[in-house]
């Protein structure tokens, strides 16, 4: 079996009804209904249990050897609830984060954001040393606060590990209480496994390499005006699994991304195959609404498509964009290009102007703000 299925209770339809705003009948087995076994579970005999890297059913009890980490996360949608953060709470009160140790906390909608902030808990992540981020998916989701590095260990409270979804690096998977026990700690442990006194983690021989000093990669300023052929989708809501599907998330090499962008659009699954550098895609209404996965701007950037202009932009679509440095514009009169795939476009991010060279028609898009224009010119946030 994959699933249990369990009779609700008064607080669960309580809940559900609340926000449904409706009266709620719940699902629950007949009166007399027959069953071909009845299983027992004690729960008081669980013990506390990781799942090991890249495999989130591959779980196994708290190791007696210490596995160190490098980052922890504390969130995601199923452990970012205000319980949650109450728990890890109860672990760091008076206590510090390891040295080396990098602990994330990220509430998983504002509601509970404000109850930490109202209960007092966000001063108690704050005094134990952790970065405190604003609500959302974070790190799960392949995107913003939470992710890794190559060769980064951590421990986090997500509920899946594959490779690549939160980063780069190792994932370990594990309840509030033992990420929290396990930043404090600077390995992975239980609360009854704290170190009365912070124990220094085993240095690695550092290894010197010979040569001259690198030099910072220069990048030229990225041009304020392209042109390129279109590609013209008059669809609304082309979501993110529409772009880049979730099942080539473990790929991390920005370089691989762009073979799978669109391969799980109708009508557009080989786009990738058939785009060139330099392209522009042209889309409708709430283009990249869905999940925050990065890899839906960054498979674009990796074929060499120079922009994408849609009527509208899912909110975390655009944030993702414009903080990588990737050209999006909004326009709202589309139509009047009377567009077709092959088209030549100019765009001017600086003004606006939209040219369609091919039919000598011009519109005005809405214009990159300052700010974008200065992530634009500085090639990303970071």
């Amino acid at each position: 079996a994959i699933i249990m299925l369990f009779p609700p209770s008064r607080e669960v339809i309580s809940y559900c009804q609340s926000r449904a705003r409706k009266k709620i009948s719940p699902v629950t087995a007949d009166a007399d209904a027959s069953y071909s076994d009845l299983l027992e579970v004690d729960v008081s005999a669980f013990t506390r249990r990781i799942s090991r890297p890249g495999k989130p059913h591959d779980t196994v009890e708290l190791p007696d050897e210490k596995l160190w980490i490098d980052s922890a996360f504390i969130g995601s949608c199923t452990n970012g609830r205000i319980e949650d953060m109450r728990a890890a709470a109860s672990v760091l009160k008076g206590r510090k984060i390891a040295e080396g140790v990098v602990l994330k906390i990220v509430p998983a909608t504002d509601r509970v954001w404000q109850q930490c902030m109202d209960e007092g808990l966000i001063q108690v992540f704050k005094d134990a040393g952790a970065l405190v981020s604003n609500a959302g998916c974070a790190g799960c989701a392949a995107g913003q606060v939470g992710q890794n590095g190559p060769g980064e260990v951590t421990v986090s409270t997500g509920n899946r590990n594959f490779p690549g979804k939160q980063g780069k690096g190792s994932v370990y998977l594990a309840s509030p209480e033992v990420v929290a026990a396990s930043a404090v700690a600077g390995y992975i442990a239980g609360p009854g496994m704290i170190p009365e006194h912070p124990e220094k983690r085993p240095s690695e021989k550092a290894v010197r390499i010979e040569g001259e000093p690198v030099q910072p990669k220069k990048t030229a300023e990225s041009p304020v005006e392209v042109t390129g052929r279109v590609w013209y989708i008059p669809r609304d809501h082309i979501d993110t699994d529409m772009i880049y599907h979730n099942s080539y998330l473990s790929v991390t090499d920005v370089d691989e991304m762009g073979q799978y962008t669109f391969r799980n659009m109708e009508g557009y699954e080989h786009f990738a195959s058939q785009a060139r550098e330099g392209d522009i895609v042209v889309a409708g209404k709430n283009f990249g609404s869905g999940s925050s996965r990065q890899q839906a701007v960054d498979c674009f950037q990796s074929l060499g498509v120079r922009c994408v202009i849609a009527e509208s932009f899912g909110a975390i679509y655009e944030r993702n964009a414009i903080n990588a440095a990737f050209p999006i514009l909004e326009c709202d009169r589309i139509p009047e290009l009377k567009l077709f795939d092959g088209d030549m476009l100019t765009v001017n991010f600086e003004t606006g102007l939209v040219q369609n060279r091919t039919k000598e028609i011009e519109i005005a898009a809405t214009p990159f703000s300052e700010i974008q224009m200065e992530i634009y010119q500085r090639n990303g946030l970071f």
